[in-house]
């Protein structure tokens, strides 16, 4: 099964192309100057304001998925370190560490004389944040918690970056992939999923998360989706109780859990008596960046299965 076509198929270059790519010419131009005259200034997820100068050569990502982001937006030549797990593309694994996200090197992010430092509000410590900040550093600071706020992100990167074009270009070819993924499944027969994100302690999401909106968007239901934390510890009982039609698992790894088989312990479970235990890599839907596209696409796949096995024609 190909998860990845949609996003990663190049572009026709014709002529049409070549005069789009001249018009972008005079354009970064005009941005160029404004930016020497008058900076660049906008607001980061938290709306705070954030100024620079000039379009960012050194950027210091404090989140693997600001890395990988960075990366899509066409700004990867211009991180000089990144925190661990900072893994994808392959080019972000030889970047220097500035520690974890949770515990990060202030003394190594001095050192290299960053333009801006990317911060996470949820991963990041804040303490350590505003000391950047006290420092002089100018400090975006991301949350991107949900579905459109990811090309958003692209977009703003590419303009800190200076490379509005292919971070524009890889927004606008998020949206329309996710408009497409839309249109052919959010509207079909409903699936009511369990998505496990661990199993010791058994761990699933509500609706406050990205993961949710991707089972939305390829018309499943969220069978947790109103419990009040966002990363909520639940027990088998609650699962039995919920009968999931599809019990879907990422674990931390590229292979399938083997845990995700310790429901065929439970055959009444609809997912299980239907043979609707499915896989997910967890970058391509824990992780909030572009690569989540393919894992929206792979459980779009993996519910309509599930309707056609339990004999629901969508």
């Amino acid at each position: 099964m190909n998860t990845s076509a949609p996003l990663l198929q190049p572009r026709n270059l014709g002529s049409g192309y070549l005069i789009e790519l001249f018009a972008f010419f005079l354009l970064s131009c005009s941005i160029a100057m404004s930016a020497s005259a008058g900076g660049i200034e906008l607001k980061d997820d938290l709306n705070n304001k954030v100024v620079l100068l000039q379009p960012a050569q050194r950027i210091v990502s404090l989140a693997p998925s600001v890395t990988e982001l960075l990366f899509s937006a066409g700004a990867g030549s211009k991180v000089v370190a990144a925190v661990d797990y900072s893994d994808f593309p392959d080019e972000a694994k030889t970047l220097p560490r500035v520690g974890g996200y949770t515990q990060l090197d202030i003394e190594r992010i001095l050192a290299l004389r960053p333009d801006v430092v990317i911060g996470w509000k949820s991963g990041n410590h804040p303490a350590a944040l505003e000391q950047l900040r006290k420092l002089d550093i100018p400090v975006y600071i991301t949350e991107t918690r949900f579905l459109d706020q990811i090309p958003t992100t692209l977009e703003r990167f590419g303009q800190m970056a200076g490379t509005q074009k292919q971070a524009q270009q890889e927004a606008d070819r998020f949206r329309n992939t996710l408009d497409r993924l839309k249109a052919q499944y959010q509207h079909k027969t409903p699936v009511r999923v369990f998505y496990q994100v661990w199993n010791q302690p058994l761990i699933t999401i509500n609706r406050q998360n990205l993961i949710n909106q991707v089972i939305e968007a390829c018309g499943g239901q969220n069978v947790f989706a109103d419990l009040n934390t966002i990363a909520p510890r639940i027990d088998v009982e609650a699962v039995l109780k919920a009968n999931p039609d599809a019990i879907v698992a990422s674990g931390m790894g590229v292979e399938r859990p083997e845990w995700l088989d310790e429901w065929l312990k439970w055959p009444a479970i609809k997912a299980v008596e239907n043979h609707q235990l499915h896989f997910i890599p967890p970058g391509h839907i824990q992780r909030q960046t572009v690569r989540v596209l393919l894992g929206t696409e792979r459980l779009c796949q993996q519910l309509e299965q599930t309707r056609h096995n339990m004999g629901r024609q969508p």
